[in-house]
């Protein structure tokens, strides 16, 4: 077995380690919030982790282009992902659990 192979395995655990801890993320936090920033956060790292690792499996320069473009194209869309679902909650009001500073509270209340 090739050093590529074995950082290949290493990072594809990791990855879906981070799957794991977000999937806790959803199960154990109190609120939507919360709860979005978990899937949001672990999603986009997560799947770097695997695809990196899926291509340390299998090297070859098309495959590099393609990792290159799934990278930048699930950093560009969670993010916007995660916050259209975190508005949308926004918009249903729904509640917050123990909130410590709610920016968007302290504008509707000075309407």
């Amino acid at each position: 077995m090739s050093i590529l192979e074995i950082t290949g395995n290493v990072l594809i655990v990791i990855g879906a380690l981070i799957f794991a801890t977000g999937a806790l993320g959803i199960l154990r936090f109190p609120d939507a919030y919360t709860r979005i920033s978990a899937v949001g956060t672990t999603g986009g790292l997560g799947i770097i982790f695997v695809v990196v690792g899926s291509l340390l499996l299998q090297p070859t320069i098309t495959d590099t282009v393609k990792v290159v473009l799934i990278i930048g194209l699930q950093l560009a869309t969670s993010a916007v992902g995660t916050m259209a679902v975190a508005r949308s909650a926004v918009l249903v009001r729904t509640p917050m659990v123990n909130p410590k500073y709610d920016e968007l509270g302290v504008a509707e209340e000075e309407r």
